[in-house]
C-alpha cells in the first residue's frame, strides 16, 4: 500500500504536463546554449536522474568539506585563536563542484528529452533535491563572510529569505499552473561559483574589505539578497498569480485554498524564529550549522510536499507532521530552560531524527512513483533508444 502518494495523487501525476516560462537573458542566451553543447557528450545510457543526483552529491560534498574545516564559522574571524584557516584548495574544489552541479542540473532535462525518458518523476526528483540545496549552498558561502560580517542569527534570516523565495515559486505554480523560472537563480549560481573561485585565487579576505562608504561586504550581500527577492521575485510572483485570476488562466482556487500551502511554512517560520530568538543558551550562535541544517531539512520536506500537490493537482497539506516533534522541542526549550549541553543534545537528536524522516519520505515517494509508472529511477530500460 502507498505510504505517501494516494491514488488521486498518482492519477494526477499521470495527467501532468510540464509548463514553464523562462525569460532570463543569462539562461536563454548563455547557459542553455552551453548546456546544449555539454549534453552531446553524455552517453545515451545515462539516466537523467543520475545526473541530477550526481550534482546534488557534489553540493553535499561541498557542505561536508566546509563542515570539516569551518564547522562553527570561526575560521575567518578576528578572534580565531587557533588560526585554523580554510585551505585555498577547498575554495577551488567547491567552486568547481558547484559549477559542475549547476551544469548537471541544467542538462538533466535535456538528457531526458534526448533519451525519451521525460516524465513527472524527473521534475519531482530535480526540484526536491534543489529544495535541500537551498540550505547547503548558502551555508557554504557563509564561510566567506563569517561571524565578523554577519552574525549567525542574521544569516539565519538570510536563509529564510532564500527559503521563502524558493517556496513561493512553487506556490505560484500551484495557483497558476505555470513554472515561471526566476531570473535570480542563474545569476546567483554563477555568482556563487565566481565568489568561491576568487576566494581560491586571491583569498577570502578579498571579500571582507570595506566597500566605498565603509559598507561591509557581508552587509551589502545581505541587503542585496533581500532587495532582489522583493523586487525580482516576490512582486513578480504576486503579479503572476493576480494575472492568472484576472485572465482566468490559472487554477482559480478560492482564496482559502490558494493560500493553504503558506500555512505550514508560516507555522514553521514562527516556531524556528521563536527558538532562534528566545533560546536560553543562544543556540544559533553556539551551534549555527546544525541549526541551519535542521531548519533546511524541515523546509525541504514542506516544499517537497507542495511540489507533489502542485504536480498532481491535488489539495496541498495544511500541516506537516515534522512540526510536531519540532514544536515540542521548542516548547521544551522555552519552558524547561535547559543547559547548553542539554540544548545541544536536543538539537543534535532532532536534526538526526528529522533527517532520517525526510530521507525516508523522499526515497519512499520515488519508489512509489517508480512502481506506479514501471520505471527505474537511475536506469534507462533497454527498449528506450
Amino acid at each position: 500500500m502507498s505510504q505517501f502518494l494516494t491514488p488521486d495523487k498518482l492519477n494526477g501525476f499521470e495527467k501532468y504536463k510540464y509548463n514553464s516560462i523562462d525569460t532570463s537573458i543569462l539562461s536563454n542566451y548563455v547557459m542553455h546554449p552551453f548546456w546544449n553543447w555539454c549534453v552531446q557528450f553524455c552517453p545515451v545510457w545515462v539516466a537523467p536522474n543520475l545526473l541530477t543526483f550526481a550534482g546534488f552529491l557534489l553540493t553535499l560534498l561541498n557542505f561536508l568539506l566546509f563542515s570539516y574545516f569551518d564547522f562553527g564559522f570561526h575560521a575567518l574571524t578576528k578572534d580565531n585563536v587557533t588560526n585554523d584557516q580554510i585551505p585555498s584548495w577547498v575554495w577551488g574544489v567547491c567552486a568547481v563542484n558547484l559549477f559542475v552541479a549547476y551544469t548537471l542540473d541544467g542538462i538533466d532535462g535535456k538528457q531526458a528529452r534526448r533519451t525519451g525518458t521525460s516524465g513527472p518523476l524527473g521534475e519531482l526528483f530535480d526540484h526536491g533535491l534543489d529544495s535541500y540545496s537551498s540550505v547547503l549552498i548558502p551555508t557554504c558561502l557563509y564561510s566567506i563572510f563569517g561571524r565578523d560580517e554577519l552574525s549567525p542569527l542574521r544569516f539565519f534570516f538570510v536563509l529564510w529569505n532564500i527559503f521563502y523565495n524558493f517556496y513561493l515559486t512553487h506556490w505560484e505554480k500551484y495557483n497558476t499552473g505555470v513554472m515561471f523560472l526566476p531570473w535570480g537563480y542563474d545569476f546567483t549560481m554563477i555568482g556563487s561559483c565566481l565568489v568561491l573561485g576568487a576566494a581560491a585565487v586571491v583569498g577570502p579576505e578579498a571579500w571582507r574589505q570595506p566597500l566605498p562608504g565603509g559598507i561591509r561586504a557581508g552587509a551589502a550581500f545581505e541587503a542585496l539578497l533581500y532587495a532582489s527577492a522583493a523586487i525580482t521575485s516576490q512582486t513578480i510572483i504576486l503579479w503572476n498569480i493576480y494575472k492568472s485570476y484576472r485572465d482566468r488562466t490559472g487554477k482559480m482556487r478560492p482564496f482559502s485554498e490558494a493560500v493553504r500551502p503558506l500555512v505550514p511554512l508560516a507555522t514553521f517560520f514562527f516556531l524556528s524564529s521563536l527558538w532562534a530568538l528566545c533560546s536560553p543558551t543562544d543556540i544559533v550562535d553556539r551551534s549555527p550549522r546544525l541549526f541551519y541544517l535542521l531548519t533546511g531539512t524541515i523546509f525541504s520536506n514542506i516544499n517537497c510536499r507542495l511540489i507533489v500537490s502542485q504536480m498532481s493537482d491535488t489539495r496541498c497539506e495544511a500541516f506537516n507532521a515534522l512540526l510536531i516533534p519540532y514544536g515540542a522541542a521548542v516548547m521544551f526549550v522555552l519552558w524547561v530552560q535547559p543547559t547548553p549541553r542539554s540544548e545541544d543534545m536536543l538539537l543534535t537528536a532532532l536534526c538526526a531524527a528529522v533527517s532520517a524522516a525526510h530521507l525516508h519520505y523522499g526515497t519512499t515517494v520515488v519508489q512509489e512513483m517508480c512502481a506506479h509508472f514501471k520505471i527505474d529511477c537511475f536506469h534507462i530500460k533497454s527498449q528506450v533508444k
